[in-house]
């Protein structure tokens, strides 16, 4: 799954880049928050790339039969990431597939791989030095007793490819990873859902590149948001 991100300096420039190659949009909320590390769990608000702007959205979508503030809460823990495989039929991210699909950039992601009773935190990234454009979908959600707006999203997980199964070797699942020159037709809300089905794959192993990092990565009683944080930190093999 996907629920420990980087959002610093180079998905910052592409949030400006995006802007600046489509000057019709328009940036919607301000944003000026480094996230080395942040958990999903703790809902940032991020900006992601919609059809006609980008839009600050808080991570964790809230459907719209969310009843009341603690319900919506309570949705938003388990919906940080929506299955491609079960996207279609799940009542939390269905209609979302649909018409509402966004991007969010990406410095990088964090995952952990299982060895028995140990956890090694990984810090993933892009080859070539970019940043990952994550497929998303969104959905706004009205509180009714406030009438307050809360845009949310979740992001999409596909199989593993052979980095990420080795990796994330417990559930084998990642991050749906869209091509930059495929931005358009994913966040375009009249792209035939066939295409969009077919965009659901996993991305190329030979785009991405890994390393493994402190545990610290993994323990929320210390300052993970710093840049030192992802690290290389090669793991000593020993016998016991």
């Amino acid at each position: 799954m996907c629920f420990t991100v980087s959002f610093e300096g180079k998905a910052i420039n592409a949030v400006k880049e995006h802007l600046k190659t489509y000057p019709e949009l328009k940036m919607q909320g301000e944003f000026n928050q480094l996230y080395y590390l942040v958990s999903g769990f703790s809902h940032p608000k991020l900006p992601v790339f919609k059809y006609k702007s980008v839009k600050i959205s808080e991570w964790g979508l809230i459907p719209s039969f969310a009843s009341n503030e603690e319900n919506a809460e309570e949705l938003a823990n388990m919906t940080l990431n929506a299955r491609s495989d079960t996207i279609h039929q799940k009542p939390s991210f269905k209609n979302s597939i649909n018409k509402y699909r966004c991007i969010l950039p990406l410095d990088g992601f964090y995952e952990w791989q299982h060895n028995g009773k140990t956890k090694q935190p990984y810090y993933i990234y892009p080859s070539d030095e970019t940043v990952f454009y994550m497929g998303c979908i969104f959905n706004t959600w009205i509180n009714k007793q406030t009438g307050e707006l809360r845009d949310t999203f979740s992001i999409i997980t596909t199989d593993a490819n052979p980095l990420m199964a080795e990796i994330h070797n417990t559930k084998r699942r990642m991050p749906l990873i869209i091509p930059k020159s495929s931005i358009e037709a994913w966040v375009d809300p009249t792209t035939d859902i066939a295409l969009v089905n077919q965009m659901m794959k996993p991305y190329s192993t030979e785009l991405m590149k890994a390393h493994t990092i402190s545990t610290d990565a993994g323990n929320s009683r210390k300052n993970r948001n710093i840049p030192e944080i992802k690290n290389r930190v090669d793991v000593i093999e020993t016998l016991f």
